[in-house]
């Protein structure tokens, strides 16, 4: 059995994914999550989208007023894309009774708008418009249809033809057809469009989208795009992605890009491709990646920065770079089978993607800093928020890109938890789930997870159904693990230990089997490369998969993060509800900062101001920050021995 409900689905490749109809994540952390998404956050998204007049574009277009009534950016189309894209996928599932009779409404207002030749976008191409793919540095033309092809995709993969399919045939048709072989030969600012191509070559069988998905890839780096202000990497137009040694540039469309690159290699056997692929990916994680998983270093241009150039403070993180992080990831999994990719998805979605929206689902974080200095302000309930930089979550972006993207993200979610292949099951991801597929002719199983993870290190898998024939049950022992005891029971209760990597039990399984995987939660410092000038002389805090941070709301009334100092030699231990208390101290500032005191002194001079007293600081997941309202958080927590009011003795400079 193979499903037909995946958000990827290679026709090559290590492994195979399985679909929504395959894995349901039945409770715990994730299961929360994709709830709230389900029943607040897509409505909340649409309701904005209303109001801020972005849905209205295709009335208007279909009516001859766009020109004057047009609201929002040039690439306000591809968010409503997006939310039909979350809508399908999560009918699909749940709550499809409600959402179906919403994705029909959404296409009936999208379907007059679009031209005879497949033509289809609101801020180009009509009298009083620029014209067609005249600015397709910054007009976003080909990556709108990306993800009106990717809902398309959702749609038919998870509730059947339907209008909204149409539509993204006939856009998709319109592209191949303006350039292709004898067309316009160049490419769009942001790449997008080339792994929707793959994608619905794979849905159709039809060769002509895949061949045009290659032609953009192939056609990046030949500067067909002008020379921009940020410069060509920007738009990845500086060189051919073959030859490319890391990701550089704007992170999502980077990103966005070497997803399409994998879809690519994958279809057409291009292992070359693939290979310079993965060979970004290491470089890109060992020297441009945040501990939280996050990308991208530049607020100015959303780009990466140099290598090693990681302020905390000026983090810029885009979720949208997160949510192309784990597609990314995703298909280096499935193309290689290591489970180093699925490591880095989990960390990205934990600490990066789950970080962005509230609790109530919402309100939401367009950039993710890992410092805070100055507790923000709440944003207006009403009014779009302007900035992309927030100390707060806001509820709407006048550039809105990232709520939707993580509807569409928790809404797949499950598909990311596992895969098969010809031998048996994989586990990558690890939460409360059931599991029901096949791998070969007549071998059928199901699978029950249960575990509390990431409270909770105890994951077991009980068997529920499984073929008269031996076969194997792999699960990740993930790369944090290192160092620390990880054991593996068997259903005869034989234990073993394990190390970062894949483990597997090949076996003859009977219902009722037991497997248990204990992955050890302490909490534990995590240093710096040295390399890293912005945090020299700070530890973090990671216990499990979740990185940890200071909050000013759990410090002393008055205080600030940057009043702490920790000291690694001494473990952090955990605390009541999920916290963790690490050994410190709290230090004010040596100068009055409104004394006009010169900021520079000798070494000699440094620090006069009495030793601080030792104290436990709480932290909390990351991910949780800002839900108690302003505050200053700090993720990177300088060191007791790098301060002389806090170092042990024998320990100050």
């Amino acid at each position: 059995m193979r499903s037909s409900v995946l958000p990827v689905a290679p026709t090559r490749g290590r492994l195979r994914p399985l679909g929504l109809d395959e894995v349901r994540i039945t409770g715990g952390f994730w299961a929360r999550r994709r709830e709230v998404n389900a029943t607040a956050t897509l409505d909340h998204c649409r309701d904005w989208m209303e109001r801020v007049g972005w849905i209205g574009n295709f009335r208007a277009a279909a009516q001859g007023r766009v020109h004057r009534d047009r609201r929002g950016r040039e690439f306000a189309d591809s968010d409503v894309y997006k939310l039909l894209e979350a809508m399908a996928w999560q009918a699909g599932q749940e709550h499809g009774d409600a959402l179906a009779p919403q994705i029909g409404a959404l296409t009936d207002v999208i379907a007059p708008a679009q031209e005879p030749d497949g033509y289809l976008n609101t801020a180009f191409g009509r009298p009083g418009q620029q014209p067609r793919y005249s600015d397709l540095e910054w007009g976003h033309e080909l990556y709108c249809y990306g993800h009106l092809i990717q809902a398309g995709v959702a749609r038919t993969r998870a509730g059947g033809e339907d209008e909204l399919v149409k539509i993204a045939r006939r856009a998709a048709d319109h592209v191949c057809a303006a350039f292709g072989p004898g067309g316009i030969e160049r490419v769009c600012g942001h790449p997008e469009i080339e792994t929707a191509l793959v994608e619905l070559a794979r849905t159709t069988g039809e060769q002509r989208y895949l061949d045009q998905a290659a032609l953009f890839i192939d056609r990046r780096g030949r500067h067909t795009l002008a020379d921009p202000e940020f410069g060509r990497a920007y738009h990845q137009d500086d060189q051919p992605v073959r030859t490319a040694a890391v990701l550089r540039g704007h992170a999502v469309r980077a990103l966005y890009l070497a997803a399409g690159a994998v879809d690519v290699a994958v279809e057409t056997a291009d292992d070359d491709l693939l290979a310079a692929v993965v060979r970004q990916w290491e470089a890109t994680v060992a020297r441009r990646t945040y501990l939280t998983g996050g990308m991208g270093s530049h607020h100015r241009d959303e780009s990466f920065g140099d290598d090693f150039v990681l302020p905390p403070d000026r983090a810029y993180s885009e979720t949208c770079a997160a949510v192309a992080s784990v597609m990314l990831s995703w298909r280096l999994l499935l193309a290689t089978g290591e489970p180093r990719f699925a490591d880095l998805a989990e960390r990205t979605l934990f600490n990066v993607v789950a970080t962005s929206p509230s609790e109530d689902g919402r309100a939401f974080f367009y950039a993710n800093t890992l410092h805070r200095r100055r507790r923000g302000a709440a944003p207006s309930a009403d009014v779009e928020s302007p900035r992309a930089d927030s100390g707060l979550r806001a509820p709407w972006f006048a550039v809105s890109c990232c709520p939707t993207n993580v509807a569409r993200t928790l809404a797949l979610l499950p598909a990311y938890l596992a895969t098969a292949d010809d031998h048996g099951v994989q586990l990558h991801q690890y939460a409360d789930a059931e599991i029901a597929t096949s791998f070969a002719a007549g071998r059928d199983v199901a699978l029950r997870v249960r575990t509390d993870y990431p409270g909770d290190g105890s994951v077991t898998v009980r068997i529920d159904r499984s073929p008269q024939h031996p076969w194997t049950l792999s699960l990740r022992v993930p790369a944090w693990t290192a160092g620390a005891a990880v054991l593996l029971t068997d259903p005869d209760g034989a234990r073993r230990s394990l190390t970062p990597g894949t483990a597997t039990l090949t076996r003859l399984f009977r219902p009722g089997d037991e497997i248990r995987l204990d992955l050890p939660m302490t909490p534990r410092w995590v240093g710096p490369d040295p390399r890293i000038d912005s945090v020299r002389g700070t530890a973090a805090v990671q216990r499990g998969p979740l990185v940890y941070c200071a909050e000013s709301v759990d410090l002393p009334d008055g205080q600030e993060v940057d009043a702490v100092r920790v000291d690694p030699s001494t473990q952090p231990e955990d605390g009541p509800d999920g916290t963790v208390v690490a050994s410190g101290a709290l230090v004010p500032p040596p100068d009055d900062p409104s004394d006009g005191a010169w900021p520079y002194r000798p070494l000699d001079r440094i620090g006069t101001a009495p030793a601080a007293e030792r104290t436990g600081i709480v932290l909390v997941p990351y991910h949780s920050w800002a839900n108690r309202g302003p505050s200053t958080m700090r993720v990177w927590l300088p060191t007791a021995t790098t301060d002389p009011r806090t170092a042990p003795p024998g320990t100050r400079p």
